[in-house]
């Protein structure tokens, strides 16, 4: 670690982070008021929130390989600049249609810059430690999910859905100053850049693509964010209609689950001062499948639909200790090309999870049964992948695979 600390660091990178969570769910309470402006049904609006997903994977899979080749910062700050960008664009749209191309600038921006985070934090530690800061950065970036909703709904009462857009050009351009004055000032130690051709950025992917043990991670990391998209999708019908509670009890519910997710995030850095990080890994991913054999056991049994409440926030609250050590375990494979690396991670979590959050909102529509059966077959695949991963992250990373190759 550079003398920046580590809990200065996290903080910075977690501003950084959460522009994705907090554009994507921050005007979500506008939707009707969008539609009515442009004459359009809430179905329609929706259409917004894939491009974001689609713009996030291009932008994390174009920045990832160029943040190795022309070093974080350049990539980190262009990518800012996308974003704001972006948002200038949605918030002075005259039509869907303009919407439509600041949400792809947008999400391409902050797919470009927030992709150099985990690469950064490979860059700046080792083993258990890149764990615990992911960790770290995980526990501070869960706020904004929690809270975007809320600000997105005090600034439409106050300047109008537009108002929404233009914070987040604002929130954008305060990480940008934070990270000029921290992380990047003219004191702090520069990522060296690579020489390599242009065409290697292609072929670098494909180094990455070969390695059996990370790839079993970035799997296992896939399908768990799958999880937790499937269940946001069907949120407000499980608590508001199978659990009949109000507007303001599924916001406290909601908010709940991302506190047992801080939670988790500090006992996983506890628990990685003596544990390995693989070893945390299979811990949380055999607590997030028992609170959802809790939760299919309600839903099977017909007992009282409140007591799958503990169970689902354990089953979103598990990503506190999972999402941290799946990144840190699947990265260790890769100095030189832990941009590269992260790229394939975000953009496999974000296009698989949304895929499957499309598929589930097709099949299980608003039947419980088989949205419980949708979560659970997300989780069966990282039960059947951790233990060879497992096995291979224990046994020690001597030589990193872009080191050898």
């Amino acid at each position: 670690m550079s003398h920046i600390t580590q809990h200065r660091l996290a903080f910075v990178l977690a501003i950084v982070v959460a522009l994705g969570p907090f554009a994507l769910d921050a005007y979500l309470p506008a939707f009707v008021v969008i539609g009515r402006e442009f004459g359009l049904a809430t179905s329609e609006v929706a259409l917004t929130l894939s491009v974001y997903v689609l713009g996030m994977a291009i932008g994390q899979l174009i920045g990832g390989p160029l943040s190795d080749r022309h070093g974080r910062a350049l990539i980190l700050f262009s990518g800012i600049a996308c974003f704001i960008l972006g948002s200038i664009v949605v918030a002075v749209a005259p039509s869907m249609e303009w919407m439509l191309i600041g949400r792809f600038i947008q999400a391409f921006g902050g797919g470009w810059s927030t992709v150099n985070v985990p690469a950064i934090v490979r860059d700046r530690t080792e083993g258990n430690e890149t764990a615990r800061l992911f960790s770290l950065i995980a526990m501070i970036m869960f706020i904004a999910p929690a809270i975007a909703p809320s600000i997105g709904s005090g600034l439409l009462e106050l300047g109008g859905w537009r108002s929404i857009f233009y914070f987040q050009a604002v929130y954008a351009l305060f990480a940008a100053f934070l990270l000029r004055m921290t992380l990047f000032n003219s004191e702090a130690p520069r990522t060296e850049k690579s020489a390599e051709p242009l065409h290697r950025l292609l072929t670098n992917y494909l180094e990455v693509l070969k390695h059996r043990d990370a790839m079993r991670f970035m799997v296992m990391q896939s399908f768990s964010f799958s999880i937790m998209l499937v269940y946001l999708g069907h949120a407000a019908f499980i608590y508001q209609e199978w659990m009949g509670f109000s507007n303001l009890g599924f916001s406290l519910l909601f908010a709940a689950n991302v506190g047992v997710m801080t939670v988790m995030s500090l006992l996983n850095r506890r628990l990685l001062l003596s544990w390995k990080s693989a070893d945390v890994l299979t811990l949380g991913l055999g607590v997030q499948a028992l609170a959802l054999l809790a939760f299919g056991a309600v839903v099977l049994f017909e007992l009282p639909p409140l007591l799958a409440v503990p169970a689902l926030a354990l089953t979103v609250g598990s990503m506190g200790a999972i999402a941290p050590n799946n990144m840190a375990s699947a990265l260790q494979y890769f100095r030189k090309l832990a941009g590269t690396a992260a790229a394939l991670i975000g953009a496999m979590q974000f296009s698989m999870a949304g895929a499957i959050s499309a598929l589930s909102a097709s099949i299980a529509g608003d039947e419980i049964v088989m949205t419980v059966l949708m979560m659970a077959g997300c989780a069966a695949v990282p039960l059947l992948l951790i233990w060879p991963a497992r096995r291979a992250a224990l046994r020690g990373v001597d030589r990193t695979a872009d080191e050898t190759a």
